[in-house]
Formats: structure tokens, sequence, C-alpha cells
């Protein structure tokens, strides 16, 4: 069997374009990738066009050849290179699976659990008030989760002034009291403040009884984050801008950091998040995959959380996008009411197909990005590019 082609799909999903591939081979298999970052769909599309001649001609069934192929090239482009090397390394998993007839998690060595535990991210889609934010939680709840994630802090950067506080600390209290002890809160602080001033603001909120205080500061320095999570009374979670294995090493390093957030998209796929996943296991930490990009990304997300024994939580976009997407591909995670678990892929390989005429009706659109930065960003209803 040989790659003979790959084919680029990119998305409009309202907030940011989605980047899909399909490698294409001459035994008729297909297998699915996904290349999705925040605000660079085309220089990754450019990226795939410049490295596929890495992978055209080559086995797709040899996974691991091709993806060293991939990244082995001598100059390094950091998270891009590393999401063209996902999307391959993915789509070339797939095709293994589909030839034997398997899940990727069963090419993993089989599964650990039978359903994956996760929060609700993307759900929060309202004005920076307690009333709103609870009743966006109302939906949310009832779709079947019992953990969301929020980023409450408006546009502040560096600092939080003392009246913004308050109104962080006013949206904390109606979900803790409206939903209970049990319900887990993840705040995630965008890499937002100065390390002493990530230490104060949490201070202020731990008797809310948060889940986790996730990228409290700059990641340009892991040390930073390391220092914040030795002093900060909510645990750490960092890690999903890390493009590299090895950063995470600074992380066990360092110490303090007990929840590590790999983004296999920005990793270079399966064999470098579980190689982290791996590491966190011998240092006594849990890994809990960022996951803001399609419904691609999701089911290697669940692949991995299910033959990974220090697996902690799932990060979920997909409910809150646009109702269009769930007919993108023909597989989405059910997610079980009672438990928040959601369910695990059991198709051969990935275990989903792009559905193209859907894509066809949903290309491109240039000027999509997010940012905290600017007012009303909790909508998420995407920027068209000045001009």
């Amino acid at each position: 069997m040989k790659i003979t082609a790959i084919e680029i799909h990119p998305v409009d999903a309202i907030w940011k374009n989605w980047v899909f591939i399909r490698v294409l081979t001459d035994e008729g298999l297909t297998g699915l990738g996904e290349a999705t970052i925040n605000g660079f769909a085309q220089a990754t599309i450019g990226a795939v066009r410049d490295l596929e001649s890495l992978a055209i001609g080559k086995d797709p069934r040899q996974v691991n050849r091709i993806a060293r192929a991939v990244i082995g090239t001598f100059a390094d482009t950091g998270h891009i290179h590393r999401l063209v090397m996902a999307a391959i390394e993915t789509a070339c998993w797939d095709i293994l699976g589909k030839s034997l007839g398997v899940p990727i998690h069963q090419l993993l060595g089989g599964t650990v659990r039978d359903s994956v535990p996760a929060y609700g991210n993307g759900w929060y889609r309202a004005e920076r008030t307690p009333e709103a934010f609870l009743a966006a939680a109302e939906v949310a709840v009832a779709k079947g989760f019992n953990a969301l994630k929020l980023d409450p802090f408006g546009t502040a950067q560096g600092f939080l002034p003392e009246g913004e506080l308050r109104q962080t600390h006013a949206i904390l209290r109606a979900l803790r009291d409206r939903f209970g002890p049990a319900f887990k809160i993840l705040i995630d602080v965008h890499s937002r403040f100065t390390p002493t001033e990530a230490v104060r603001i949490a201070r202020r909120l731990a008797e809310l009884d948060l889940f986790w205080w996730e990228e409290p500061t700059s990641p340009d320095r892991e040390e930073l984050t390391c220092e914040v999570a030795r002093q900060c009374p909510i645990p750490v979670a960092t890690g999903e801008q890390f493009d590299k294995v090895a950063r995470f090493e600074t992380l066990a390093r360092g110490g303090g950091v007990g929840i590590w957030q790999p983004e296999p998209m920005s990793l270079g796929g399966i064999g470098p998040t579980l190689a982290v996943a791996h590491l966190a296991e011998a240092n006594g930490a849990w890994i809990a995959p960022h996951q803001s990009g399609g419904p691609v990304a999701t089911a290697l997300c669940l692949h991995i959380a299910a033959c990974t024994p220090n697996f902690l939580i799932q990060e979920h976009f997909l409910p809150f996008n646009e109702a269009w997407t769930q007919d993108l591909v023909n597989w989405t995670p059910a997610l079980d009411p009672a438990t928040g678990h959601l369910a695990l892929p059991t198709g051969p390989g990935l275990g989903l197909e792009l559905d193209l005429d859907v894509v066809k009706a949903h290309p491109y659109r240039p000027g999509l990005y997010f940012t905290t930065q600017v007012a009303g960003w909790e909508k998420r209803l995407g920027r068209k590019a000045a001009g």
C-alpha cells in the first residue's frame, strides 16, 4: 500500500477555521487527520503542501517511519511543523486501524477505561455577568456535563483590578452555589497574569473549591509556572502551548504542576502525546489533553484517553459549536448524562469519516481568530480581518 495524495479541507467553524486532511492510498483506504490552530490556517495548509512529499509514495502503515520523516527536516518551525506531523501521523494510524479492522486504541494496547470523563468548554457565549454565565451553565449541565471550564477575567492582562476581581468572584460564586460542591469548576487563565498576580488572585478565589488553575502565567518559561504552582492554593494545569516533549521534562524537574495538558496536534500526534503521558506517570502527574479543534482531533484525544492510565479528564467543545458541525463527520461521542462521561470510538481506525459535502458548504473564511484582548471575546463570534 502506498500514499498517493493528501487532500486538505479547511472549514469555517465561525470562531476559527478547522483544517482537516485526507490521506489517499492506491488501495482505496483513506485516513483522516486534523491540523487546527488558532489563526494560522493558511500557514498550516502551506506547510502540509511543503512537506507532503515526505509521505507520498510511502506505506501509511509504517506510521513511525513517516512521522520521523515529516519531522526530520533540518528547519524546525515549531507548532505548525508539528501540526503537519500530527495530521499525517493521525491519518496513517487511521489507515492502519482500518486495514486491520480495529480502532486505534486497540493498536495502542487496548483500553484501560470504558468511557472518558469530560468537561465542557465554549459553553459561555454570553455577557460577562453572573446571571448570563449561570444561564449558559444551566444549558451545559442539561446536556450532561458535571464539569465546566471558563475564563471569567474579561480582557485583563498582567493584573486584575479589584472591581474586576469582585466580578470574577461573583460569577464563580453563582456557579458554586447553584451546582453544589461536587460540580467541577475549571479556570482557564489564558496566560494572562504575572506570576505574583496569578498567585494573589488564586488565593482570593481558593475558597470556591476550584478544580484547577490553567496557564496562570506566561508559557515562555516553564519555570515560572512551576514557581506559581508551588505557591498556588489551586492545582495548576499547563502545557497546551508546548510544542516539544522536552518542555514537559522541565515541568517534571521544576515540580509543583500535577496536571499536564499536552495538545496532540501541537505536539505531533499520538506518539509524542503518549511520551508525555509516560513522563507524567513517572513523575506522579496526570494528563488532561487540550483540545479546542474539530471532531477529528476530539476522536484522537479519546483514543489516547482510552489507553492511558494516568488520564484525568477531557476538554470537549463540540456540543457548543454550530449545529451543522455535528454533520461534518458520521460519529461524535455521546455524553452520558448520568456520569458526564464521553463514549469511546469503536469503529476501525479513528472511527469516523468526513462528509465532504458539508465541508464544501462551509469553506475557509479569512480573518478568524480567538483573542482574549478584545471585549466580547466570550461570545466567540469570530473576527473579520480589517479591510
